[in-house]
């Protein structure tokens, strides 16, 4: 196992949110503003790609691990939720929720 693929996965058991993220992107900024607004007692890890070394090896590694190739990628309680898209309609359902309390 490579270090990226050791660290992208205790990044994902470690903490209860985490999202794969590029400070420039609008989606990912609306992911982040999510959790921010709607959980602010839950912190969200978020690491930063294009701030990273490893940030494209880390991409590569989420691409095979998700079949997600695009950022925002969000991992909530181990699990896979997927893009902004995706976690925004997790909320909504009340999905989201029921992940946070696992």
């Amino acid at each position: 196992m490579s270090p990226v693929q050791e660290f992208v996965d205790a990044a994902i058991q470690e903490n209860k949110v985490v999202i794969f993220s590029k400070s420039w992107c609008p989606y990912c900024k609306k992911a982040k503003s999510l959790f921010a607004k709607e959980f602010p007692d839950v912190e969200a890890k978020v690491y930063e790609l294009d701030e990273r070394d490893d940030g494209s090896a880390i991409q590569e590694y989420l691409l095979a691990k998700s079949k997600q190739r695009t950022v925002p990628n969000i991992y909530v309680g181990g699990n896979h939720v997927g893009g902004n898209d995706d976690v925004q309609a997790s909320f909504k359902s009340g999905k989201l929720v029921t992940l946070l309390a696992a």
